[in-house]
């Protein structure tokens, strides 16, 4: 890998290979504010409880540099990796989000709003239901593969290159209804002990997550984060249309394939690790795309470290929000994220 520096505009270029990552100063910035923001959250969030911890006390305990055993214990093994799996679950859905709005230059696309959670959360629950006993290794590839049926049929159906932006959400929505309605299927004659975790799990959350779900997401995480981030310079150029992509040397199907593969694979994991945390891979996207602009090298940085603040912040929330009945982190991002959609909805009626 080299780097190729521009002091006059304040760029850096990551090479390795064909592919490159260009780094703008502004973006860069912006990228390490919001890091500490995800930091100063993780902080908070695993200090807050029943067992208060002060934030110094939290970031010594984590270096090992503590003297309590009991407060060793609850920070390290009940509430940090909690904490971290918000954090990577939100950085994953940002990203496939991110992409997804490139690939098919729609701003209301998202795996939530398209159908495709909805297909992994199909697949997840079916093996909840049907193997009690299952182990959280096995969600990921049961979820990465309901998710990629979803992503086909949308594709055939509706990924048209004469497409709406409005007709690709409207059969994106008929097909998570249709996904939905086969999972309610599946809950209706599961057992209840089986019922009741796949209902905790459908509300999206980081609850009782330990370090297992986070060894078992980590993986995906750091075999598609590569991709995502070192074909942003394509995905850019696929936004300018198929046959400018092409005439400049970008392999059109080969790179819309492996993005589209990176795009479901992270969101269909981060389904199976903490449920359906709705409208962050929608969100996340946008609000970076406020800070940073279009392109895709700084987009898909910024908006992992936004999607991660949103998910640890929206767990935060919900746990400090009713003490006593804990709010999933879910359903704190549905009522910040439906009201985005509709607007984004709104504002798109007419193209």
């Amino acid at each position: 890998m080299s780097v190729v520096s521009r002091l006059t505009t304040g760029e850096a270029t990551l090479r390795a290979g064909p592919v490159s990552l260009r780094l703008d100063r502004r973006a860069t910035l912006i990228f390490i504010v919001l890091c500490l923001v995800v930091f100063a959250g993780v902080v908070l969030n695993v200090g807050y409880g029943p067992y208060p911890v002060p934030p110094p006390a939290v970031v010594r305990t984590v270096l090992g540099l503590g003297d309590d055993a009991g407060q060793a214990f609850v920070i390290n093994t009940l509430r940090l990796p909690r904490a971290l799996v918000a954090v990577a679950v939100g950085a994953a859905l940002a990203v496939s989000g991110a992409i997804l709005q490139g690939l098919t230059r729609n701003g209301l696309a998202a795996p939530d709003i398209v159908g495709v959670n909805a297909g992994a959360s199909l697949a997840a629950v079916s093996l909840i239901v049907a193997v009690p006993s299952v182990s959280a290794a096995y969600l990921q590839p049961a979820a990465l593969g309901g998710a990629f049926i979803v992503a086909a049929l949308l594709y055939v159906l509706a990924w048209r290159r004469d497409s709406s932006p409005v007709r690709l959400v409207l059969v994106g929505i008929g097909l998570g209804a249709i996904a939905g309605a086969g999972t309610t299927f599946m809950i209706t004659f599961g057992e209840v002990q089986q019922v009741s975790l796949a209902l905790i799990w459908l509300t999206g959350s980081v609850y009782g997550r330990g370090w297992d779900e986070l060894y078992s997401f980590l993986p995906w995480l750091l075999l598609f984060l590569p991709p995502a981030l070192f074909l942003a310079r394509r995905l850019n150029a696929l936004n300018l249309g198929d046959d400018v992509a092409h005439v400049i040397g970008v392999p059109v199907r080969r790179t819309r394939a492996l993005l589209l593969l990176t795009s479901v694979a992270l969101a269909g994991t981060a389904v199976a690790t903490a449920g359906t945390i709705g409208f962050v891979a929608l969100m996340a996207p946008h609000i970076a795309r406020r800070m940073v602009g279009t392109s895709h090298g700084s987009l898909i940085p910024v908006a992992a470290v936004t999607g991660a603040a949103i998910v640890v912040g929206a767990d935060l929330v919900g746990r400090a929000v009713l003490p006593q009945v804990e709010i999933p982190a879910g359903i704190v991002t549905a009522i910040l994220g439906a009201p985005f959609f509709i607007y984004l909805l709104y504002r798109s009626r007419n193209t």
